[in-house]
C-alpha cells in the first residue's frame, strides 16, 4: 500500500513540473553598435521576419547581462515641411478720426493670383509700447470687412510685432485701426505672411532579391519565392527578356496582365505586381503565369520590394546587445514604458545601427522550471498520507 501511494506522489511531481515546463526556439542576430545618441535604430532583416511571429511578439533586445532592454517598433518615418512667402505692403493713407489713428496698406506689387496670408508682421523703432489693434481687409479699398483684434507690443526685451490671422485671409487691403495713439506709433514695413506645415508620414521600404524556381505545367509557369515569409509585401518586379502580354495571379487575391512589349520602334513594359501589403504565411511563395498554349516566358531574375520596421531603443556605445527572436506563437508581445514617449524619442536624434551575425538556433532552448506546482502537490500528498496513517492507527487501536 505505502509503495503504490509513494509511486502516485512521484507521478503528481512529475505531472506538475512538466505542467509548468516550457520551451523556445530562440535565434540570435548581433547589434553592431555606433554613433555617440542615446537611442538606437536597427532596420529588421527579412529573415528575422522569417523566423519570427508574424506580429513580431517573440522580439526581444539583451543587453551583454542578458537582461531584457525596452524598446518600440517603428514603421514608418514622419516629416514636417514648411512653406512660407512673404509679400511687402505699401503705406497708402494714414489719418486720425474720432481719436482713432488709422493705417491704410495695399500690397507694394501686383499678384498673378490670389495672395493668401496666415499673418502679417510689423517692423517698428518704437518700444516701450502696448496696443490694440483692430484689422480690417478690403480688395477694393473702399469696401472693409473686419477681421480680427489683437495686441502688439514692445515692453523691455518682450516684443509682439506680428498677427497671426485666425484663418487664412485673401484681401489685397489692409486697414489697421489704433485707438488713441499718443505714443505716435509708426511702422517702417508691413508684411503679409504665408506659412504652412505639412507633415507627412512615409513607410519604410526595402528591397529583396529572393532565391527563386520556376515551374512550368498545365499552361502555367510557377514562381517559387523564397524568404517571404512574414514581410508585408509592397510589390513584386519580375525581369525578362521576352515579348509577352499575361495574367498573373498572386496570393492574396491580387490579378494583374503583365506585358514587356516592343513594337514598331517603342518598347513598353509593365512586370510589377502590387501585393497591398499582403504578408505570405508559407515559407514559399507562388506566383502563378497563365501562358495558355504559348511557350513559358524566360524569367532571368525577381526583386521584391516589402514594408520595413525599425526596432528603437536606448543603447550605450561600448555596451553589447542581442535582438532575440523565434519564441513560438504563444508569445505575448512585451509592453514598455518607451512606447508612452516613443513621439519624444523620434523627434531627436537616433543612430542608426547594423544588423550584424544572425545565429540560429539547432536544439530547443529550455527555460528554468517552476517548481511551485510540484512543491504544493508534495505538500498536498503528504497531509494525505498522514491523514491516512493516523486514521489506520486509530482502527487498529481496540476499545478497552
Amino acid at each position: 500500500m505505502w509503495k503504490k501511494t509513494v509511486n502516485i506522489i512521484f507521478a503528481l511531481v512529475l505531472t506538475g513540473c512538466a505542467a509548468k515546463s516550457d520551451s523556445s526556439f530562440l535565434h540570435a542576430a548581433e547589434i553592431e553598435m555606433s554613433g555617440g545618441n542615446q537611442y538606437k535604430a536597427v532596420r529588421l532583416a527579412p529573415q528575422i521576419y522569417n523566423a519570427s511571429n508574424s506580429d513580431l511578439s517573440d522580439l526581444l533586445i539583451r543587453d551583454g547581462k542578458g537582461e531584457n532592454v525596452p524598446y518600440f517598433i517603428n514603421t514608418r518615418l514622419g516629416r514636417t515641411y514648411s512653406n512660407t512667402e512673404t509679400y511687402q505692403m505699401a503705406l497708402i493713407n494714414s489719418y486720425l478720426k474720432d481719436d482713432n489713428f488709422y493705417f491704410d496698406y495695399k500690397l507694394a506689387a501686383e499678384q498673378s493670383g490670389d495672395v493668401i496670408s496666415t499673418s502679417v508682421e510689423f517692423a517698428t523703432g518704437n518700444v516701450n509700447f502696448a496696443k490694440e489693434v483692430d484689422i480690417y481687409g478690403s480688395y477694393d479699398n473702399i469696401h472693409w470687412d473686419y477681421v480680427q483684434k489683437d495686441r502688439l507690443y514692445s515692453i523691455d526685451d518682450k516684443t509682439k510685432l506680428f498677427i497671426d490671422f485666425k484663418r487664412p485671409q485673401k484681401f489685397t487691403h489692409y486697414r489697421m485701426k489704433l485707438a488713441n495713439n499718443l505714443e505716435k506709433i509708426s511702422f517702417d514695413a508691413v508684411y503679409l505672411v504665408y506659412s504652412v506645415e505639412t507633415s507627412e508620414e512615409t513607410n519604410f521600404v526595402e528591397n529583396l532579391t529572393p532565391a527563386f524556381t520556376v515551374e512550368s505545367a498545365d499552361k502555367r509557369t510557377n514562381i517559387h519565392i523564397e524568404g517571404l515569409k512574414n514581410l508585408r509585401l509592397c510589390d513584386i518586379t519580375i525581369h525578362t527578356d521576352s515579348m509577352f502580354k499575361r495574367n498573373v495571379s498572386a496570393p492574396g487575391g491580387t490579378d494583374k496582365e503583365i506585358y514587356n512589349l516592343s513594337l514598331n520602334g517603342e518598347s513598353y513594359a509593365d512586370t510589377t505586381i502590387p501585393l497591398y501589403w499582403h504578408v505570405p504565411k508559407d515559407d514559399t511563395y507562388i506566383l502563378a503565369i497563365h501562358d495558355g498554349d504559348d511557350k513559358p516566358i524566360n524569367i532571368s531574375g525577381v526583386a521584391v520590394n516589402y514594408y520595413a520596421d525599425d526596432v528603437v531603443f536606448e543603447g550605450r556605445p561600448n555596451e553589447k546587445y542581442t535582438l532575440v527572436f523565434g519564441g513560438g506563437a504563444e508569445k505575448a508581445a512585451p509592453v514598455y514604458d518607451i512606447e508612452r514617449y516613443r513621439d519624444d524619442v523620434l523627434k531627436g536624434e537616433i543612430d542608426r545601427v547594423a544588423i550584424g551575425e544572425i545565429h540560429y538556433a539547432t536544439e530547443e532552448i529550455k527555460p528554468e522550471r517552476d517548481y511551485r506546482l510540484a512543491f504544493n502537490i508534495v505538500i498536498i500528498a503528504v497531509a494525505l498520507m498522514l491523514g491516512a496513517l493516523i486514521s489506520f492507527k486509530l482502527k487498529k487501536v481496540k476499545p478497552g
